[in-house]
């Protein structure tokens, strides 16, 4: 038997919420299925699961709020799981004596039963109940297909007439369909918030941070993006900020120092590049979830990975692995007008790159003066784990990169 845990969905993360369950006791999992809904102080989290094997118990409810590392479930692997058990197709032994007839179940709610009150009997996991609210349907006149029957966010989808998300195999997982979403309640926004601040503190607080910005002239890679954006369709165009991830990746990848943890009184290197990147929600608030593997991608994987993890934030729909702790973050104002940014490092991580927007300036090269497409690219660096002069070697292979996208 294995233990199905609260995982910690960011390094700031102490407790979670089961917000409803994907699966009951009895069902067989695969490794990378969405088992269960978790709702943490920033968003709320689709968790996979990392094993297969068949649920034996659900051992915390949904609306229950746990310490990271509770027990929720626990699992038969796969290599002792006892086999699915056959559809049943036998009918069921004849009774020795004839018995009187079942008695009818009771009716349901009649229907003038006032709208919006819903009876007590009513089974429905918080989500199902948020989703319902903003849908307009009516939970009492919902079929239930969760535990104990109760209603689930995709019952309520089906009562509203969308599609309820697929379960497809994990290689080609398909995103949830897209519903209506309130925006960010106040009070959400609020708890954000209180966590955003309690690590930026932390931050400034712990970690002596230093600072170093470069402008690089994207004359090139500019054009280079232009005419490599002719060759592509229109859905697999690229952006310049893939390029400037995968510039911060690859820099990351060649010098480590920049990329891993303060943990416990010292620098623990990253187990590979895994790129944390800040988005802004509508209504409030801030998410950072993580490209993993960045380096490893080139710049079209990079960016159909931006464009997924970006709806899936937007949406509410990420996922657990897009929330894994990131080793490097990046921060991109150049949308706002923003020149430079001076970002604060998300501990325990020892290093943050932002990136401007992209200007106009006089630039001279070998002795001609002309004007050059310019951005500032900015490290905001832990000096614990670094120093300056690694710090500026850093900023070169950002710069080398970005200057030279046709390169492997």
């Amino acid at each position: 038997m294995s233990e199905f845990r609260m995982p910690s969905l960011g390094a700031d993360m102490d407790y979670g919420t089961v917000l409803e369950w994907r699966v009951r006791p009895g069902d067989r999992v695969r490794r990378g299925d969405v088992i269960v809904l978790v709702d943490t102080d920033k968003a709320e989290i689709e968790v996979e699961i990392w094993e297969g094997g068949v649920v034996e118990r659900i051992l915390v409810e949904p609306g229950q709020k746990v310490p990271v590392g509770t027990v929720l479930a626990t699992l038969q692997p796969d290599a002792q799981a006892p086999a699915a058990p056959e559809p049943r197709t036998t009918p069921a032994p004849a009774p020795v004596a004839a018995a009187p007839p079942a008695p009818e179940p009771p009716a349901p709610a009649p229907p003038g039963t006032p709208a919006g009150r819903e009876p007590a009997r009513t089974r429905a996991t918080p989500l199902a109940r948020r989703l319902a609210a903003e849908l307009g349907v009516e939970l009492a006149r919902t079929e239930g297909t969760g535990p104990g029957g109760a209603v689930t966010a995709d019952d309520v989808r089906r009562a509203a007439g969308a599609p309820a998300p697929a379960r497809p195999e994990p290689a080609e997982r398909a995103e949830p369909a897209e519903v209506p979403r309130a925006a960010l309640s106040p009070e959400r926004v609020a708890a954000m918030r209180r966590r955003i601040a309690a690590g930026m503190e932390r931050s400034k607080r712990e970690i002596p941070h230093y600072y170093l910005e470069t402008q690089i002239d994207l004359s090139r890679t500019l054009a280079w993006l232009s005419t490599e954006n002719l060759r592509r369709p229109v859905t697999d165009r690229l952006l310049l900020a893939a390029l400037q991830l995968r510039a911060v990746a690859r820099a990351a990848a060649e010098l480590p120092a920049l990329s891993g943890h303060w943990v416990e009184g010292g620098f623990r290197p990253g187990a590979g590049v895994h790129v944390g990147i800040v988005i802004a929600l509508r209504g409030g608030g801030l998410l950072v979830p993580t490209l993993r593997d960045a380096d490893r991608l080139d710049a079209g994987e990079l960016m159909r990975a931006l464009r997924e993890v970006t709806g899936r934030a937007r949406r509410g729909t990420l996922r657990g692995a897009d929330v894994s702790e990131a080793t490097i973050t990046v921060t991109n104002l150049g949308d706002t007008g923003v020149e430079t940014v001076l970002g604060v490092i998300h501990p325990p991580q020892v290093a943050l790159v932002g990136f401007g927007r992209v200007t106009e300036r006089p630039w001279a090269e070998a002795g001609v003066l002309g004007v050059r497409p310019v951005v500032t690219a900015s490290l905001s660096a832990d000096h614990r784990a670094s120093d300056g002069q690694r710090g500026a070697r850093f900023l070169a292979l950002v710069a080398r990169t970005l200057q030279n996208p046709g390169q492997a």
